[in-house]
């Protein structure tokens, strides 16, 4: 990077620092009748610090409150949380269903949690429910129009009275929640609505100032305006000329919808209209790879700061994450001299590294429980993750029996076997292995007491042990919740039910930190900046789709009906966000921005829009330079691995020679030999890991089964017109069969998957197209092999023994009177990797690794081609444009595209050579950086 600029100065009041003045000012006698209404509950002590700083005089502190708590007073009805709701609605639920039809409590939650959303999206903004649950009713009708009775499968019948039953399960459930005076948010805000009349007739001389909104949902919007119109309220926004006077700008959208339509601002002006984001900035747009060089870039702008003015306090300095997942890697980039922190952000429950504790705790379990023969036994993979676990292995000192399962190979432990290895056990330890024998109640008191256990050894003086004390507290509660819902209701009736009811709920639970917001380096979300000002921002997870997030709805309401209707949509919620982003850098005056620049998957590692809008939009006073960064190691950081190769080496060498050396093993040594020598020689494999989403390498898999299935039937003889338009028949119902092969349970027809499901389907019909058109050529093809695996042996003068070459061959055809040998590849390939223009240096760089593996086929199977010319490539699912892309080699202008005995001898001399490198003794594997 060219350098970072940093620099103090006073930024203008902060619009926290503006409502002081004004309470101050016109207040000051009667503050005991004021209540201050902001967005958050943060922001409550940065205003009394504001108020302390506007007077020099000792003050009563006016009553200041959140919305959500001020609407809760207004509708005397107590808030309940997301897990709290859900156990509510599955007791409602249970009561207007017949026994017959009533689902288990992990059913009902799949659809329940988007349903309550709903929900809330219909109270909020005042809508009749009624006709909102009708309307998506009669449209599922419409769908269905004309389906005569015997098409009505008892499915479809459970399908159609599920929207019929809507409107029933919102009035039960309101019902049943008004009566206990508890509710969700909606709830709150429409009876908080209904009953405005009452509680403006008792607040007596009572002024309420709003502070800082901007969007308002209908029901809030309902009581601002009411006690506008009455005289009892006063609303200052923080608007921003720049976005307001915008009729384009979507940081304004709300304001100014408010403005216009607003009844108040017919007689009254529309205060606070700022001109703050003109002033100068600085904004420094960065972008670095991945999760981690985000959160080390974070942590060098940190240290910068600090080195550049020692004394400087970090109060004025905020870090926002725009992806919760950054937390921690952020915290341990922080250099140690930042001192005080405050961290006040949700961290969401499945991403709890307290919840994988308890995750693999009931996985250890569950296992053991499910083992044949009804015997308690363990698998040692299960117990190992437990004892090595970081919130276990300081506290069950137990390195011993990990040792001792690792030395003598253990696979299963039974539970006594576990305690006759381990003879003096904590009692840590006698808890994490406690049978689950006894019932629910009896594991959930076990998992509380174990985390209750764990909690106790962090300090508070530690900022690190505060954090994880935090995450562990989390999951705490929501065991607890769990106890207490389970004394009353028996529906919990085994493990593995308990098992998905807690997954179920974690993903609801949500570790709040909240710490001195005063003092020190602040680290927040993006909803917890609101109506503060910094003068330096950092804001990570500047990528499209991260920030703002992308277009994805958790909904049963149609886009379309939610546009007809007034509900928010992504436009709305993107608004929102954009207000956030634009607030953020409106008093601010160093400004950085990071982004990812890889491309990890889906994401394609594309700058957020906001970024564009401000290079687009630039004012004549902002400064913005544009950086990437990658972190400077050091050069004696690292030194590359060097392993000489002894008896037991070579003998090992001599193994691989006679089971066969693959094409993929040579270039994993041209790659790094260090490589070749963990995989080949110590046999050390990748861990595999469970794929959420389908990943590139399972998505080659699928293709790759996918033909081998369709061509199968057609080995031996030449394909036809009507054997190709048969496999497009087969094709959508094999693509699902490898799906389900690969992918056992997961879920293949939502999100990312059924995207991934397509293009498999996509790829597979645009390949058979091209055979189509080949057949239609008159190009006779003849399926010699598919997915067979081939080998020969080597023998040659620079080898001490001779070599197996073994490798699987994706197919081979015999077409116009050539051997054509095929290797496919979901990979994007070009011509110009196929293409050999000398044979010097073809094993010394990885660019030719695709030569050298389709040409080790060609050796393979040349005796069987007999005097059949041979032709071998590569067919790219992301070049299919491109068709069958032949290896060549190119002489001058000529280039030759059948493998001739004189190309294929100037190929074994190259392999020869690599081959010859790698069974010397003197050559060590030396790692490659």
């Amino acid at each position: 990077m060219n350098g970072f600029f940093y620099f103090y100065t006073m930024i203008n009041d902060s619009f926290l620092q503006k409502i002081a003045s004004v309470v101050i000012q016109d207040y000051v006698e009667k503050l005991s009748e004021i209540t201050i209404i902001l967005p958050n509950k943060r922001a409550k002590v940065f205003l009394i610090e504001a108020l302390k700083k506007a007077t020099s005089k000792t003050i009563i502190a006016p009553q200041i409150t959140s919305i959500e708590d001020f609407v809760q007073d207004v509708a005397s009805i107590r808030s309940v949380d997301s897990i709290e709701l859900l156990f509510e609605f599955y007791e409602v639920y249970l009561s207007i269903t017949e026994k017959k039809n009533q689902q288990s409590f992990e059913l009902f939650a799949n659809w329940a949690k988007t349903l309550l959303q709903d929900f809330n999206e219909i109270d909020r903004y005042l809508l009749d429910p009624s006709h909102v649950l009708s309307y998506l009713k009669d449209i599922e009708d419409i769908k269905r129009w004309g389906l005569e009775v015997d098409q009505k499968t008892k499915l479809l019948e459970n399908y159609i009275d599920f929207w019929k039953l809507l409107p029933v399960y919102y009035e039960s459930l309101y019902n049943h929640l008004l009566f206990k005076s508890i509710g969700y948010q909606g709830l709150i805000y429409r009876e908080a609505v209904n009953n405005l009349n009452h509680f403006s007739n008792t607040i007596g001389n009572r002024t309420f100032i709003f502070a800082g909104f901007n969007a308002l949902n209908a029901a809030e919007e309902k009581i601002v305006q009411h006690l506008l119109a009455l005289d009892q309220a006063k609303i200052y926004w923080d608007a921003d000329q720049a976005f307001l006077n915008d009729p384009y700008h979507d940081a304004g959208l709300f304001l100014r919808r408010f403005k216009e339509s607003w009844k108040h601002y017919k007689s009254n002006v529309f205060d606070w209209i700022v001109d703050d984001f003109s002033e100068p900035k600085n904004i420094q747009i960065i972008g670095t790879p991945k999760t981690i060089g985000q959160a080390k870039l974070a942590g060098s702008i940190i240290e910068n700061l600090i080195d550049q003015n020692p004394d400087a306090s970090l109060d004025k300095v905020a870090v926002v994450l725009g992806e919760e997942n950054l937390l921690v890697p952020v915290l341990y980039s922080l250099p140690a001299s930042v001192g005080a922190l405050n961290i006040t952000m949700g961290y969401s429950g499945k991403n709890n590294p307290s919840q994988i504790f308890v995750a693999k705790l009931f996985k250890m379990h569950t296992n053991a429980l499910s083992r044949k023969g009804g015997s308690y036994v363990f698998y040692y993979k299960d117990v190992l993750d437990i004892l090595t676990h970081p919130l276990v292995e300081p506290y069950a000192n137990a390195q011993r029996l990990v040792r001792i399962i690792k030395e003598n190979n253990y696979t299963f432990i039974t539970h006594h076997k576990i305690l006759e290895l381990h003879p003096e056990p904590s009692s840590f330890f006698n808890l994490l292995f406690e049978k689950w024998q006894s019932g629910s109640i009896a594991v959930l008191k076990n998992i509380s007491a174990l985390l209750i256990t764990i909690k106790e050894h962090f300090s508070n003086d530690n900022e690190e042990e505060k954090i994880a004390k935090a995450f562990v507290y989390g999951v705490f509660k929501v065991i607890n919740k769990l106890i207490n819902y389970y004394s009353k209701h028996h529906h919990i009736d085994n493990i593995d039910t308990l098992h998905s009811i807690y997954k179920q709920i974690i993903d609801l639970a949500e570790v709040s930190f909240e710490g001195e917001p005063l003092r020190g380096l602040q680290i927040m979300g993006v909803l917890e900046s609101r109506v503060l000002d910094f003068e330096t921002v950092i804001i990570t997870s500047m990528n499209e789709g991260k920030f703002p997030a992308g277009k994805s709805q958790n909904s049963f309401i149609p886009y379309d009906v939610k546009r007809e209707l007034g509900l928010p949509t992504f436009k709305e919620k993107d608004a929102i966000y954009t207000y956030h982003f634009y607030h953020l850098l409106q008093r601010a005056k160093n400004i950085y921005l990071i982004y990812n620049t890889e491309n990890d998957g889906l994401d394609a590692g594309e700058r957020s829009r906001f970024i564009t809008q401000l290079e687009v939009e630039k004012k004549s006073k902002h400064n913005i330079t544009f950086d990437i960064y990658n972190p400077e190691l050091p050069n004696t950081a690292y030194e590359p691995i060097s392993v000489p190769k002894s008896e037991l080496v070579m003998e090992r060498l001599k193994e691989i020679a006679v089971n066969g050396f693959s094409p993929s093993a040579l270039t994993s040594y041209i790659r790094n030999p260090i490589e070749f020598y963990f995989q080949k020689i110590l046999r050390i494999r990748e861990v595999e890991e469970v794929e959420e989403n389908i990943a590139l390498n399972t998505l080659g898999t699928i293709i790759h089964e996918t033909l081998k299935a369709l061509y199968e039937p057609f080995i031996g003889k030449f394909i036809s017109e009507s054997d190709l338009l048969n496999c497009f028949k087969l094709l959508d119902d094999e693509v699902l069969k490898q799906f389900k092969l690969v992918y056992k349970e997961g879920e293949i027809k939502k999100g990312r998957n059924l995207l991934a499901f397509e293009v498999a389907k996509r790829n597979v019909a645009n390949f058979l197209k091209m055979e189509l058109e080949s057949v239609k050529n008159n190009e006779a093809i003849q399926i010699i092999a598919l997915e067979q695996t081939f080998q020969r042996e080597f023998i040659h003068p620079k080898l001490p023994f001779p070599v197996l070459i073994k490798g699987n061959v994706d197919r081979i055809e015999r077409r116009d009177g050539r051997i054509r040998i095929i290797d496919y590849k979901t990979g994007k390939v070009e011509k110009s990797n196929v293409v050999l223009k000398t044979w010097n240096g073809l094993t010394q760089e990885l660019k030719n690794d695709k030569i050298i593996q389709v040409l080790a086929y060609a050796f393979m199977y040349e005796k069987e081609a007999g005097e059949l010319p041979i032709e071998v490539g590569i067919i790219s699912f992301k070049n299919l444009k491109s068709g069958f892309l032949p290896f060549g080699f190119k002489e001058e202008k000529d280039l030759d595209a059948i493998v001739t005995p004189q190309i294929l001898n100037s190929y074994l001399e190259e392999i020869a050579n690599l081959l010859g490198e790698i069974f010397d003794i003197n050559i060590p594997f030396e790692e490659k950086i």
